[in-house]
Formats: C-alpha cells, sequence, structure tokens
C-alpha cells in the first residue's frame, strides 16, 4: 500500500455544565433540533431519559446528558434553550440534550490523547484534545448508554457449532477498543465460548501485540478494531498493518458504533479491511470471525 491513511474527523463541540466543552464525533449524528415539547415515558425509567421526541416520524428517546454523566439536569429554563443532538448509534437513535451547541472542527485522532488513568473506570471520557488552549473531553457515548440502559450489556447467546468453536480457538485473535464497554461486549461473547484472545485499549498497543506476535512466531490471524480511537485509530492501524509487507496479514473487522450505511461503506473502502460491522451484534461478530478463519486457512 502506497500511501498513510490520513482520516481527518470532525468534531461538535457542546456545553453541558459551565464552560467546558465536550465532543463527538459527527458521524455519530443524524441532526440537530431545537428543544422540542417531550412525550412523557413510564415513572420507572432511568432519571436522565427525559422523554421522547419526534425525529422524522419516528419516537427517539432522549437522555438529559447533564444528568447521565453526573452534573445536575437541566431546568425547565435551561431546556428551552437548549439542544437535541440526535444520534445513530449502535443500530438505534438516541437523542441527548445539551446546554448548547457551539461549532464543528476538524481534527486528526493522532492529536487526541487518552484520558489519565487517574479518572478511574466510571469517566465518560475516551480521549482529551487541546484547541487554542481549550480541552476538549471526547465523551464514551457507549459507556453512557450502558449506565443508562444496563439491560443493553447482557450477553448474547450465539449457538456454535463443535467445529466453528474449535475453529475459532485455534486462532490468534486480537481486540482493541478504547471503550471499556465495547471490551467487555467483545471479551464476553468470546469468553462465553472458551476462545482465547489478546485485548488492547488503543491502536498503538494493538500494533505493538501484532508486532510481538509476528515475532514469536504466532503471527495474529484475526484483528476487530474500532475506527474512532485517540492516537492511532482504526483505519491508521489498517494501513500500517497493510503496509508492513513482512508482517503476516491478518483479517481485519473494523468494529464501529458508527451506523449509517454511508460509514460501513467508506470503512469498507478506506485502509484495506476485510470487513466493517456495525455493534453490537455477537452473532455477526462471529461469522464474520468464521470468515476470517475460513480465508486464514
Amino acid at each position: 500500500m502506497s500511501s498513510k491513511a490520513k482520516q481527518s474527523q470532525k468534531l461538535l463541540l457542546f456545553r453541558l455544565f459551565g464552560s467546558r466543552l465536550f465532543g463527538i464525533g459527527t458521524l455519530k449524528i443524524r441532526e440537530i433540533l431545537p428543544f422540542q415539547r417531550l412525550t412523557k415515558l413510564p415513572p420507572h425509567s432511568h432519571h436522565a431519559v427525559i422523554g421522547t421526541a419526534t425525529f422524522r416520524g419516528s419516537a427517539v428517546p432522549v437522555i438529559d446528558m447533564s444528568a447521565a454523566v453526573g452534573y445536575p439536569a437541566l431546568t425547565r429554563e435551561e431546556q428551552a434553550k437548549a439542544s437535541i443532538i440526535v444520534t445513530d448509534i449502535q443500530r438505534q437513535e438516541i437523542g441527548f440534550l445539551v446546554r448548547s451547541v457551539q461549532q464543528i472542527i476538524e481534527t486528526d485522532w493522532k492529536s487526541v490523547m487518552p484520558p489519565p488513568k487517574a479518572l478511574g473506570a466510571n469517566a465518560f471520557i475516551t480521549g482529551l484534545l487541546d484547541v487554542d488552549g481549550d480541552i476538549i473531553q471526547l465523551l464514551d457515548v457507549e459507556l453512557l448508554l450502558a449506565k443508562v440502559y444496563p439491560e443493553s450489556l447482557d450477553a448474547q447467546t450465539v449457538a456454535l457449532t463443535d467445529v466453528q468453536s474449535e475453529t475459532l480457538k485455534s486462532l490468534n485473535i486480537l481486540l482493541v477498543d478504547d471503550s471499556q464497554v465495547a471490551r467487555k461486549q467483545l471479551s464476553d461473547v468470546l469468553d462465553s465460548k472458551d476462545i482465547s484472545y489478546h485485548v488492547t485499549a488503543n491502536g498503538d498497543e494493538a500494533l505493538q501485540v501484532l508486532l510481538r506476535e509476528h515475532e514469536l512466531g504466532h503471527p495474529i490471524d484475526i484483528l476487530v478494531s474500532d475506527i474512532e480511537m485517540p492516537g492511532l485509530d482504526g483505519y491508521e492501524l489498517t494501513f500500517d498493518i497493510r503496509d508492513n509487507a513482512s508482517l503476516q496479514q491478518p483479517y481485519i473487522i473494523l468494529h464501529t458504533s458508527l451506523n449509517s450505511e454511508m460509514s460501513l461503506s467508506y470503512a469498507n473502502q478506506v485502509g484495506g479491511a476485510n470487513e466493517a460491522l456495525t455493534k453490537f451484534d455477537a452473532e455477526e461478530l462471529l461469522q464474520a470471525m468464521l470468515r476470517g478463519a475460513a480465508q486464514a486457512g
């Protein structure tokens, strides 16, 4: 492969509480709406889910993002001035109520820094970005949704034949995702089938594992990688692997929360990946791995 992947990403910046800026990738966004009257939900709903909005003829749940991440919920007066960011994530449309939308910026994932480990496992942040002296916090939307809808983390049961199970057990598999929720979902699927694997939180670590395993004589057969990650993103990781002629080439599955057909088509075309899947369907993932096993065999 002759050229290096240079995938600039656009981020929507917004405020939740005070002057702090947060960001989310625009590929996840369907539309930005002014606040509208919401249909109330049953009282047993999560406190951050404040109702449903009508979006293109469909009812979309709306989450007060401030309340979901631990800030004070917006008051009725504040809601009237707020915006609803309608997103398309993990096969579902979700609206996020934010205090104010600021601007869209273009950046490179290499400029995004991983969050400090001191923040702990419950921080809703996947990365930090310095923009003209302002620190932008990139929200871990998957973790936020898992807190609001904990049932979404329930392990999915997938039936495999003995031959299929043994086939996957014979492979050297590497998983990489900056979201702890996504890593847990991936790990749970393989753990349930007693399939061993390596797992990392970013593309730089994944590349080191790939090189190490190659040098040890048992190269990675299948790589399942997120796309949007701080540092080396999924596109650039794929390019680096495909550019390394001495490396035994793995079957690469790009695994993304982006849900639009355009995003998946783009992921399939860029960087030499074998497949692109929308999170999270355990059956689809294991079937993709089996296709990779057939190619490796």
